[in-house]
């Protein structure tokens, strides 16, 4: 799939974001709003499903809302978790998601998430 299929559908204001259809896909809870559908595999991002979109498209006075991602990734192996970074740092799914860390302390960092812009229009289902 070239472009990827964006749709959002208002009842359960749930949008999703398909990047291959048709494709076995294992599913990353990345936080309470966030799934990750890929293909383990081939390493690639099949689909997000983000729940509860109007909230999380929401900005703020300080820009888009992030989410810490450790709940989700700590119930992941290590090598999951490097494979997960990894296909969130490439595109297509850095074009939806921005993927960047919150520094607690100097030992410990802490994975968060936000929506980014969408770049192309939604279809509603």
């Amino acid at each position: 799939m070239n472009q990827p299929k964006i749709k959002y559908d208002e009842v359960s204001d749930t949008l999703t974001v398909s990047f291959a259809l048709g494709v076995p896909a294992t599913g990353i809870e990345l936080t309470d709003h966030l799934l990750l559908r890929i293909s383990q595999t081939e390493r690639k991002a099949i689909s997000i499903v983000v729940f509860e979109y109007s909230v999380l498209a929401q900005k703020t006075e300080m820009g888009m809302r992030s989410f810490p991602m450790a709940t989700g990734l700590s119930r992941l192996a290590k090598e999951m978790q490097e494979v997960v970074f990894e296909i969130l740092l490439q595109k297509p799914v850095c074009d939806f998601l921005y993927l960047s860390a919150y520094t607690l302390w100097l030992v410990e960092t802490i994975p968060i998430i936000s929506l980014q812009q969408l770049p192309v229009v939604m279809s509603e289902v």
